[in-house]
């Protein structure tokens, strides 16, 4: 895989990643690695966030409930960032659901240590700033994205997102969190997805996706995997912005 094209390294989380090797061992002893498992939940909606995630490898999805029982995501989380956000903003909770999407591993920290982490050094409160806004932007322009592009194209966007966090060409996915992911019904999903497999794009098959031709994905996305892959390269990419 081009790691030029990667938001991050597999098996590395770019927010640590970044921060000096001093200030890195400074704040491990306060994190603890943990496994993450499909549909495992990280905190729940208006319910207190006990600790800020790191993830190394998978995805986290961030959900938003509607009052009909649909469920649409708004963002994902990656080895490029954090989960808990809200902990950061000085709330200890917050509308979304933060729910393992594709398993992994994370480094989780304690919130009241993360809070005092945040105090304590302020090259990891820039980096994690500038992370929530690169997160902002991601939830502006996938937006955008929803209203503009066709579920094919989105779900190119996304499947390059994932491959290039998880590190691997293959993954669990089920229909259910690829309609979430793309706010559509999943007879969309089945469509969009047959379509990819068809063009020998990818390879689709009991929940698990294959991706065969990333090349290809990339020419069928749309403009929004590049422009947020250009903007976490910008806000995460150095000590200065």
């Amino acid at each position: 895989m081009d790691q030029s094209r990667n938001f991050v390294i597999p098996g590395q989380n770019r927010i640590l990643s970044t921060l000096s090797r001093d200030l890195q061992i400074r704040l491990l002893p306060r994190m603890e690695k943990m496994s993450l498992s499909i549909r495992q939940i990280l905190y729940e909606p208006d319910e207190p966030i006990t600790h800020a995630w790191f993830p190394l490898s998978g995805v986290v999805s961030l959900l938003i409930g509607l009052k009909g029982g649909e469920k649409v995501e708004v963002a994902t989380v990656g080895n490029e960032g954090v989960a808990g956000i809200p902990l950061l903003l000085g709330a200890d909770r917050g509308p979304l659901k933060a729910v393992c999407q594709v398993a992994g591993q994370a480094l989780r920290m304690r919130a009241d240590n993360f809070k005092r982490s945040l105090d304590e050094h302020p090259d990891f409160a820039d980096i994690v700033r500038r992370y929530a806004q690169a997160m902002f932007d991601q939830v502006a322009q996938t937006t955008a994205c929803n209203h503009v592009h066709s579920v094919q194209q989105r779900m190119c966007r996304w499947l390059l997102m994932t491959h290039d966090r998880v590190g691997s060409s293959e993954f669990h996915l089920t229909q259910e969190f690829l309609a979430q992911m793309l706010g559509v019904r999943r007879p969309s999903v089945t469509v969009a997805a047959g379509q990819l497999a068809r063009s020998g794009l990818i390879r689709y098959q009991r929940g698990r996706i294959q991706i065969s031709d990333r090349a290809g994905l990339e020419a069928g996305a749309c403009e929004c995997y590049d422009s947020l892959r250009r903007d976490f390269d910008r806000l995460l990419s150095g000590p200065a912005v």
